[in-house]
């Protein structure tokens, strides 16, 4: 192992999202950090064993933001561009922060804008915090 290299797994608490370039804080959860990759099966004659699986088109899946409801309303403005038609495509990235907090993993998310916003269930009884959650589309992600 190369020396500095930590064998443990970091914590997924501490991290930020940036959008445009600027952090967009107050960010509770962060889901829909993937990437897959269609296969062709191709089945050859006279081989039994085994099929082909060769690697198509690859697809990245809705990015997902939650948090709490504040005066902060810059996620909702921006979904309010694409309803009318004459929206901004931005560049994203997550950030996942050491104990120290330093920056250690970067991912960054091109071309991205919101395509589904959410807001809280309310209910009477209960004291906790109002959630807006927004789906986004994006072009791809990569390790920055």
């Amino acid at each position: 192992m190369p020396t500095g290299v930590k064998p443990y797994p970091h914590t997924a608490f501490r991290f930020r999202v940036e959008i445009g370039g600027i952090t967009a804080a107050l960010v509770n959860e962060v889901g829909g950090l993937q990437i897959e990759t269609d296969l062709e099966v191709y089945e050859e004659g006279g081989c039994n064993t085994f099929a082909h699986q060769l690697p198509k088109r690859t697809k990245y899946p809705r990015l997902t933001l939650k948090r709490g409801i504040t005066d902060l309303d810059d996620l909702w403005r921006w979904y309010q561009t694409v309803i009318s038609g004459d929206f901004e495509r931005k560049n994203m990235a997550i950030v996942l922060i050491d104990a120290t907090g330093s920056d250690i993993w970067r991912w960054d998310i091109s071309e991205a804008y919101p395509v589904k916003w959410s807001g809280p269930d309310f209910k009477a009884e209960s004291a906790a915090v109002a959630f807006e959650s927004v789906e986004f589309v994006h072009e791809g992600i990569r390790k920055g």
